[in-house]
């Protein structure tokens, strides 16, 4: 890949991204397929003004052999040196660059079970720490091509193929070509025009349709609101958490779902895939998961916890965005939710409620902020789903049809 294209790429991520505030601490996630765009990154953090940069490797095979050959008990324990880094991360409030590499379907073959019942013990011993973060830092994923990865992708191309032209994907996706701060600029604009079109309607329901079998209702929160692209965390620092970026969602209301959705593109969930299926609601609860391949996962998934069977988002993305029409299915969530509209299991987003710095967590669960050890996305969008808004006089307005935005 031209280097004057990779370097742009990761200023993008740094800058637009993340947007570290002079003298801040930056944590970068990276695997190892990409070592030399990871410098590139760091530097351009460095440039930014950063005063330390730490990189934590990451590599599935090493954490599949981890799965198969620990036991239950060490994958659920949590050393001293965890607890203590957690509590400085509280401290010091790093920024946080994520750039996911990983095989979608790398841990394939793992104990699910193991896995899922590990993460369940682990979580309550993190969650006062993750609260504790919570909007407090700027963070932002984004997309480096392995080998794996774009061999999944791009089949039957040699590895250095591939990876080039997942390279080109991601790119184009993320807006990088040309003068990609630009063009971050004013896609941003775009969005937040969207989400103050949809605000102004003060909808209390969606009602999503299309002939695959979907029909599904959602409630809304009374204070909840619909956002997009760049936002801020509780200091004030403009951030872009995901690049690339099409979405404009919300948060529903816990317990307000009910009927069917059938999914239109495969799931990647850690490390395991999920195709071909379907989520039925009653009440707000997922109480029947099916699935062509992964049936295991999907049902572990909705069982992580007592809230991961509800819902923490509902997102709108038209099915002519420009990543769907690249006709590329990445099998990457990062990628693929911002292909067409989806929803996510688990857990909500505090700042989709008005002036929600305000009010304390409890309060934000009680408006109906479903909490969760997780926050899964999985796309229902197709050429011909309708999404009809429900506003606070019993009124309709047509928000999709024909897979498009109506206004």
């Amino acid at each position: 890949m031209d280097r004057d294209r990779l370097n742009n790429y990761a200023e993008l991520l740094v800058r637009k991204g993340i947007n570290p505030a002079p003298g801040q601490e930056v944590i970068i996630i990276a695997g190892l397929d990409e070592i030399d765009f990871t410098r590139l990154v760091a530097e351009k953090c460095y440039q930014s003004g950063a005063a330390k940069v730490i990189v934590e490797w990451k590599d599935m095979p090493l954490a599949k052999l981890d799965q198969i050959y620990q036991s239950e008990e060490t994958l659920s324990s949590i050393e001293n040196w965890e607890v203590e880094k957690l509590k400085w991360r509280c401290e010091k409030l790093p920024a946080l660059i994520w750039l996911d590499s990983e095989d979608p379907d790398g841990m394939d073959g793992i104990d699910q079970g193991k896995r899922a019942r590990a993460q369940m013990a682990r979580f309550p011993k993190i969650k006062p720490y993750r609260d504790e973060m919570e909007n407090k830092f700027q963070w932002c994923i984004a997309g480096v091509p392995g080998v794996a990865w774009a061999q999944k992708v791009f089949p039957g191309l040699p590895a250095d193929e591939a990876v080039e032209k997942l390279w080109e994907a991601i790119l184009d996706a993320s807006r990088a070509n040309g003068d990609p701060l630009a063009n971050w600029e004013e896609h941003n604009k775009t969005i937040h025009r969207r989400c103050d079109e949809l605000n102004a309607r003060n909808l209390t329901a969606l009602h999503y349709r299309s002939a695959n079998g979907t029909d599904f209702k959602v409630g809304l929160m009374k204070q909840g609101i619909f956002a997009g692209g760049a936002e801020k965390d509780l200091s004030g620092r403009v951030f872009n958490p995901n690049i690339p970026s099409e979405e404009i969602f919300t948060t529903p209301e816990r317990g307000k779902a009910d009927g069917l959705l059938v999914a239109t593109k495969p799931l990647s969930w850690q490390g395991t895939l999920i195709e071909d299926f379907s989520i039925r609601f009653e009440n707000g609860k997922a109480v029947e998961v099916k699935a062509a391949r992964g049936q295991e996962a999907l049902e572990r998934m909705i069982a992580m916890d007592e809230n991961a069977a509800f819902l923490g988002e509902c997102a709108l993305i038209s099915w002519n965005s420009p990543i769907n029409n690249t006709g590329i299915l990445f099998y990457n969530t990062l990628f693929d939710e911002n292909a067409c509209c989806h929803l996510a299991l688990g857990r909500g987003f505090d700042n989709c409620v008005k002036d929600y710095e305000k009010y304390s967590q409890q309060e934000l669960r009680e408006m109906g902020v479903n909490d969760s050890m997780i926050h899964v996305d999985f796309m229902i969008g197709s050429k011909d789903l309708e999404i009809t808004g429900v506003a606070e006089d019993g009124s309709e307005v047509d928000i999709f049809r024909n897979g498009v935005w109506c206004f």
